[in-house]
Order: structure tokens, then sequence, then C-alpha cells
């Protein structure tokens, strides 16, 4: 195991990934959400759109997870895509307590639609960056996802979130 890199003694915020990919979402939102300002969809309903067309959701609760949403919340955003034709709830074939969420070649479409704009952004804030160093930050970002998505909870959070459940 290599030596480790962070240290109590010379933590601070501007070296922490918690902090700084916090930071880089915070700065993204308004400027995302401005893109979407005009348009007939909002940034986390085309988020929801991009999530399934993607793969990356097949239900409420994955779009809930990924977003970082409340289930509720996203619940609403679906139905809203759904009473406008952008997606279509069908029950698992295997599973019949899950709903998947399928969009339809409308809800295609319309995330496709959105793509420029946002590409649009990503280029112009990631311009003083080689093709290279672009394709490193998403390697890494990709790679730390992939660790953080095997780290086992820190104790009292995963006895909180079980105690949650086991509540509803």
């Amino acid at each position: 195991m290599p030596k480790p890199y962070f240290r109590a003694d010379n933590f601070n915020c501007r070296q922490s990934m918690g902090y700084l990919t916090r930071r880089v979402q915070n700065l993204t939102n308004p400027h995302a959400e401005a893109i979407f300002a005009d348009q007939d969809l909002t940034f986390t309903q085309w988020i929801c759109l991009m999530g399934l067309r993607e793969g990356v959701a097949e239900t409420n609760a994955d779009l809930a997870r990924h977003l970082n949403h409340d289930a509720g919340a996203v619940t609403r955003v679906v139905d809203d895509l759904e009473r406008r034709g952008l997606l279509r709830r069908e029950r698992s074939k295997t599973d019949r307590r899950v709903v998947k969420l399928i969009l339809t070649p409308q809800g295609r479409a319309v995330a496709k639609m959105h793509v420029p704009p946002i590409v649009d952004f990503w280029n112009r804030v990631t311009d003083a960056f080689t093709h290279r160093e672009i394709k490193q930050l998403i390697d890494l970002t990709a790679r730390l996802i992939a660790r953080l998505e095997t780290e086992p909870m820190h104790e009292p959070a995963a006895k909180a979130k079980a105690k949650k459940r086991a509540v509803k």
C-alpha cells in the first residue's frame, strides 16, 4: 500500500477532493440552469433524460441516487416527463415490484437536442486544457467514482441509513 497522500497536519479545503468536486458542481449548476432557462425543459429534467438514455439509470430510485435528490422530487420530475410523452413507465418482466423508465423516441430526440449547448459550455471552460489533460481529468474522476462506489459507509452513517430504511 502506498504512503497516504493526505495528512491531518496539512489538510485544507483547497486540497480536499470532496471540497473541490463540490465546488465544481456548485459552479457548474448555475451555468447549466442558465442554458436551460429559456427552454421548455429544466436542467434536472434533461439530466434525467440523459441518465436514462445513457443507461446510467433505469428506475426512479436509480435517478434519485445518481442525482442525489429526494425520491419524491424525482417522482415529480418523472411524472412531468411522462405527461409530456418523453418517457413511459413499464413494469419489469422479471420483478413486478420494479417499474422501469423507458425513453420514448420523442424523449431521445429532446435529450439529444439539448446536448450541443452543454458541449459548448464544457468546451469553453476547458479551453485552457489540452485534450490529454481533459481525458486524464475524466479518467481520474471516473476512477475516484468507481472507488467511492465500493467504499464501505462510515459506521454511524451506515447505521443511520439502515434505521431510516427500517422506519419506512
